[in-house]
């Protein structure tokens, strides 16, 4: 099993204006053993976003191109945007020796699944109409915003949601952040994401076995 398949794939997805990145974000505040992976988009960045950080900003005709090249684990199509995970994030989280969470999109979390049974996939629901209404008014404001597409959109994904291994619903922030940060700490328990620490204790137990005297029955 390689060093990758051994880390957790965190996936998180939701309706917009539900929370995952929210969540992602105090995740990674809470477990310093967690990597958030940047995506690739061909979305201009909003006020406040950095290149590398919150995602790589590329143009449409450099995206294509690394998606022919197999480059993305996955990747989508959202509101006219292409959005992908680049399988370098995996193999830098692997060298990190970290835990990689992933924000992505329905369509992208299904692709991962299908690329990596292992994958944990927790849904984000928000807790009524309302409350997702009342979240994606602040939205808004955002050019070119669409709330009518976007409700359309969350209602495709919310379809799918039966489909993840997990629904928290972020009524209360703390406690989905905790629910999720539960997830994570089991899905940690694993047979293959032992496996490092299972081979370490096997090679030392024969090593000892073959450098000591000891009696058989």
């Amino acid at each position: 099993m390689s060093p990758e398949a051994e880390r957790v794939l965190l996936v998180l997805s939701a309706p917009t204006g539900a929370g995952k990145t929210t969540i992602a974000r105090r995740l990674l505040e809470a477990d310093g053993a967690l990597r958030f992976s940047v995506s690739h988009t061909t979305r201009p960045p909003r006020p406040g976003e950095r290149d590398g950080v919150d995602y790589h900003f590329v143009d449409r005709a450099v995206f294509e191109r690394r998606r022919e090249l197999g480059e993305f684990l996955e990747w989508a199509e959202v509101h006219g945007n292409l959005y992908g995970t680049h399988r370098s994030e995996t193999r830098r989280a692997a060298v990190e020796g970290r835990d990689l969470v992933l924000d992505i999109d329905v369509q992208g979390g299904l692709q991962v699944r299908r690329a990596w049974p292992s994958a944990v996939l927790v849904f984000i629901l928000p807790p009524s109409l309302e409350v997702l209404l009342e979240r994606l008014g602040a939205r808004g404001r955002e050019a070119g915003f669409d709330l009518r597409r976007r409700l359309e959109t969350a209602a495709r994904e919310l379809a799918f949601a039966q489909q993840y291994d997990y629904n928290v619903v972020n009524e209360d922030l703390a406690v989905a952040v905790g629910e999720v940060l539960c997830i994570l700490r089991s899905a940690r328990t694993r047979p293959e994401a032992r496996g490092v620490r299972r081979r370490q204790l096997a090679d030392a137990l024969e090593t000892w076995l073959r450098s000591s005297d000891v009696p058989g029955e």
